[in-house]
């Protein structure tokens, strides 16, 4: 693209088969989450199989103590009514002993009365039996009525452990439902060849803004793309360091960046916050995974770099963020190399005049301002979508910017600074709940 020159990409056979493989691994998942949801159904009605065969138990058991009191309160009542009737007997008896003792002299009277005491003393017996005989049906039945709350108490677990286990059932048959319609689902689009769209949860948000030590009123920017685009470099820029300083994001030929580096803005620590994001061309992940093993979603705006090519990862992360709704800035980087290098290939020569150089180097200039544009332009539309401005810039000539340096050659770079700081007003003004004046005249 640098060249004007065009190429025909072959398919990434390699991300294909991992495509299929990922969904291959979540089809075995999901089989394997069915079998267990299945597993749990059967173990949830064997749970209720044996309840209720206890509780039929436990009623045959109390159903046999009910008629043991039964028959012992039957057994009592028998002996109560055995002693009246001997204390009857007794009275008849004394009856007739009176009517004798009366025909008798009146030494034996003293005789019967004590006869006469002894059976007042036999009926107290007799009465006291009597009432411990009323006293014992009473409590026999407050014992059946007892042990017929508890089993009512017994039933009513019963039925409530039936339900649950019954609830269990279906939620684990639901569950195996889910599991199987994921899998179908997941099969199809591997068929069909979709990226399947991967919503973070609440605990995943929640883990992904303390990894980066996300802050309510600070505005946090990630700067993202494939390996070697130059992000250390901008970030930096962007911070006003150079390469070299001791607190500058680590830079170098290869890929230096293996987590995400959080670089608070020297200018204004308490504002800004920049993420250094590793390259996708360095994660064994597909481009459509990128943006969700990386937590972008936490971000409050998504600067997508690129050096050479608008690849696939960029347009993946476009997409997600119109998803989610973060602002993005389309940003390719190193254009000073990348001029000199189109006025080398024009036939530049250091002998050449200096009027001759310049009038080379801004034909080359435009040359690569205007197939920049075309081509982001371009894969865009390919991507299907919207269009957006891309910002080409220089890391020296916006160190230079932010350093408060007038350099001689800049293209895009004070235009991406005002942008991007505006966006972060923006946000944190939102943040704190304050109207913006701006869109409220519009």
């Amino acid at each position: 693209m640098g060249g004007g020159h065009s190429s025909h990409c072959e398919p990434d056979w390699g991300a294909i088969e991992r495509e299929r493989q990922a969904a291959e691994e979540a089809r075995r998942w999901a089989e394997e989450q069915q079998r267990m949801a299945e597993e749990a159904a059967r173990q949830a009605q064997e749970a209720a199989q044996r309840a209720a065969r206890e509780a039929e138990e436990q009623r045959r058991r109390e159903h046999e103590a009910q008629l043991a009191a039964e028959r012992a309160a039957q057994a009592a009542w028998e002996e109560a009514m055995r002693i009246r009737r001997e204390a009857e007997a007794a009275a008849h008896a004394a009856h007739v002993a009176q009517e004798q003792a009366e025909a008798r002299a009146r030494e034996e009277r003293e005789r019967q009365e004590r006869m006469q005491r002894e059976l007042e003393a036999e009926r107290e017996r007799a009465r006291a039996a009597e009432e411990a005989a009323r006293l014992a049906a009473i409590g026999a039945r407050e014992e059946e009525e007892r042990r017929q709350r508890a089993r009512e108490e017994e039933m009513r677990r019963a039925r409530e452990e039936q339900a649950a286990a019954e609830e269990a059932a279906r939620k684990a048959a639901e569950q195996a439902r889910k599991a199987k319609e994921e899998r179908e689902e997941v099969e199809r689009q591997l068929k069909e060849g979709i990226q399947p769209v991967v919503m973070p949860t609440a605990d995943e948000l929640r883990a992904a803004k303390e990894k980066v030590q996300y802050k309510n009123g600070v505005f946090h920017f990630a700067v993202a793309g494939v390996a070697g685009s130059g992000k250390s470099s901008l970030i930096n820029a962007l911070c006003g360091m150079s390469n070299q300083d001791p607190n500058a994001a680590p830079t170098g030929v290869v890929e230096t960046t293996l987590e995400v580096g959080r670089y608070s803005d020297p200018n204004h620590p308490d504002q800004f916050a920049w993420y250094d994001v590793p390259g996708s061309g360095t994660l064994k992940i597909p481009d459509w995974q990128y943006f969700n093993s990386q937590g972008l979603y936490v971000f409050d705006c998504v600067i997508v770099l690129f050096n050479n090519r608008f690849t696939m990862t960029d347009q993946a992360i476009l997409t997600n963020c119109r998803r989610f709704r973060i602002p993005t800035f389309i940003v390719r980087s190193k254009a000073d190399q990348h001029i000199r290098n189109l006025v080398q290939e024009v036939g530049y020569d250091s002998d050449d005049e200096a009027e001759t150089k310049d009038g080379m180097y801004k034909a080359a200039r435009e040359q690569f301002i205007t197939e920049t544009r075309r081509s982001v332009k371009e894969n865009l539309l390919e991507a299907q979508l919207p269009n957006q401005r891309v910002f080409i810039v220089s890391h020296k000539a916006l160190l230079g910017i932010v350093r408060d340096k007038s350099p001689k050659r800049t293209i895009d770079e004070l235009d991406l600074l005002r942008d991007l700081h505006n966006e972060a007003y923006k946000g944190r003004r939102h943040q704190f709940g304050i109207p913006n004046p701006s869109a409220q005249s519009l």
